[in-house]
């Protein structure tokens, strides 16, 4: 055969069965397109190492197994063939495998995970990435072969791969990726400044962005004129409460001041002149990178405190999260520590018997920024009222090191954390329980079992996650196994957040965080039938 002479065959081998595992399940549901770039991916991390393995193995001048040229022939001709075998066979189990997950998540069965289009997609990624590998080869080569004229070989093969890695480096990181973030950065930048239909200032002119307000309507931009025109209105709140107030909404863009401090003063500004102080609840809302705030997380507090709660956001960037990441953090870091800082100052030198009652709130990239916005020092005099955190990105910062810690017999998905006497955790099934009365101070975590975004660390290319042990979350599939290598790259690939429904994987839903603000504030005199009413019209608010 001659694609035994032209590839590895060992590399073939373990790239099948790495194409066949990440079949598997694992915390969302995939696409076929996604499922293809996973299994192309997979394969490829499996070429390389039989590739590795076999360089490895003539670097040390192992001697070869004495087999004969036809017995040589045999063996590689029935290794391809169980690739092929493997590779069907697990394809044909794939539907079943989705299903697992989709099941869980209340989603239509599917019949076919379209093999034709995932075979494709595969061997695409991996022929790209072929052809990379050859670009990388032949600049180590060319590099090793001018040098080792003057230097001995092996410091000049080091010189070239160096030289490679740089070259390779510069242009993924240096070029592709500036150009772009730019160009997203202008497409991003003309959409927050657009002023979409129904969006309108308001003809009251003591709302934000009306005649008297200190901050513009085209100043906000697009995120924040969507959050300060689609929350409930008075009217709504009545008739599920049966009373109520309108709740203030402040949100500060990024063109209304040159820095964020500038912009925290005008938040706090706008708040004395809107009397938000007088309000049973004050939220310090960080957004993610785009600006944008989960309609369920704010609805639901100003439905449960009867339209009697404060919220106040600034803008840092206008490039969705995963981007604003991997650019210049920093700028939102600055923009939440400013904002918490000026009104927390303020806040704190009112009479604590007339204050509101202070709480902050993030999701995803906005949990990592809000927890990041103030020291636990800073306020264990003075302390706010408690913190609801959703989707905590990647398991950095207080999250990790409380997982890690948990109380013994508590699942990683759903920890306790000294009897919950600060920190509890939740669910879209509930949580928040504890051994200890919750204190005064409170974190609250609000988590799916299935969420990516949350559960991804690279630990996982070679130890198995805490969070597969059993029991596992409701929300996770008993199909689901670790592998070496494949379960890390199926999360990143989960990263992509597939078509997870609302209330599953990244994407959280109101009734979610009823159940957490429910916990974390204890809102008075709610009836059974009344929070039932509360989910129902929440379901009619816009989720994104």
């Amino acid at each position: 055969m001659r694609l035994s002479k032209t590839f590895s065959v060992l590399g073939l081998l373990l790239g099948a069965i790495l194409f066949a595992l990440s079949l598997t399940p694992s915390l969302i549901p995939r696409t076929a397109l996604m499922q293809g770039v996973l299994a192309g991916t997979s394969f490829t991390f499996g070429y390389v190492i039989g590739l590795f393995m076999h360089w490895l193995w003539n670097y040390f001048e192992l001697p070869d197994i004495p087999l004969g040229p036809g017995v040589r022939r045999v063996l590689k001709r029935l290794a391809l063939v169980a690739c092929i075998c493997l590779i069907i066979i697990f394809l044909w189990q794939g539907a079943h495998w989705q299903n697992s997950v989709r099941a869980l998540m209340g989603m239509q069965p599917v019949t076919g995970i379209g093999p034709f289009t995932v075979g494709s997609v595969a061997l695409l990624v991996f022929l790209t990435f072929c052809v990379m590998g050859k670009g990388f080869r032949r600049v180590i080569h060319a590099v090793t072969k001018y040098l080792s004229v003057h230097i001995p070989e092996r410091v000049a093969l080091l010189i070239g791969l160096l030289v490679a890695v740089a070259l390779y480096w510069g242009i993924l990181n240096g070029v592709l990726l500036k150009v772009g973030v730019h160009i997203v950065s202008v497409i991003w930048e003309k959409h927050d400044q657009a002023i979409a239909e129904g969006l309108k200032a308001p003809e009251d002119p003591n709302k934000v962005g009306g005649a008297d307000s200190l901050l513009t309507w085209k100043s906000v931009g697009h995120q924040g004129r969507r959050f300060l025109t689609l929350g409930p209105s008075v009217e709504d709140i009545r008739e599920v409460a049966g009373l109520g107030k309108e709740p203030i909404r402040v949100f500060v863009g990024l063109r209304a001041a040159e820095t964020p401090l500038q912009r925290a003063f005008l938040a706090l500004a706008e708040l004395k002149r809107l009397n938000a102080f007088d309000r049973e609840i004050l939220l310090i809302a960080t957004p993610t990178g785009e600006g944008w705030l989960d309609p369920g997380a704010i609805n639901s507090l100003e439905f449960l405190y009867r339209g009697d709660v404060a919220t106040v956001a600034t803008q840092y960037s206008f490039l969705p999260s995963p981007i604003a990441l991997l650019t210049d953090n920093q700028y939102g870091l600055d923009s939440a520590r400013a904002l918490f800082k000026v009104i927390y100052e303020y806040w704190e030198e009112l009479p604590v018997e007339t204050r509101p009652r202070l709480y902050l709130f993030g999701l995803s990239l906005g949990a990592q920024l809000s927890e990041a916005s103030f020291d636990f020092y800073d306020i264990i005099d003075d302390p706010i009222d408690g913190v609801l955190w959703a989707g905590p990105p990647f398991g950095t910062g207080i999250w990790r090191i409380i997982t890690d810690s948990r109380d013994p017999g508590t699942p990683a998905w759903l920890p306790q954390f000294k009897g919950g006497e600060v920190v509890r955790f939740g669910n879209q099934y509930g949580g928040y329980l504890g051994q200890e009365p919750w204190g005064s101070f409170r974190i609250a975590f609000l988590q799916h079992a299935s969420d990516p975004i949350v559960f991804f660390d690279l630990r996982w290319m070679f130890q198995m996650p805490d969070w597969l042990e059993r029991p596992r979350g409701p929300d996770v599939s008993p199909d689901l196994y670790w592998f070496p290598i494949v379960t890390m790259l199926q999360l990143l690939a989960d990263l992509n957040l597939g078509i997870a429904p609302l209330g599953f994987g990244h994407r959280y839903a109101p009734e979610g965080y009823v159940l957490a603000w429910m916990a974390l504030t204890e809102p008075p005199d709610w009836s059974d039938e009344e929070l039932k009413r509360l989910r129902e019209k929440l379901r009619t608010y816009p989720v994104r």
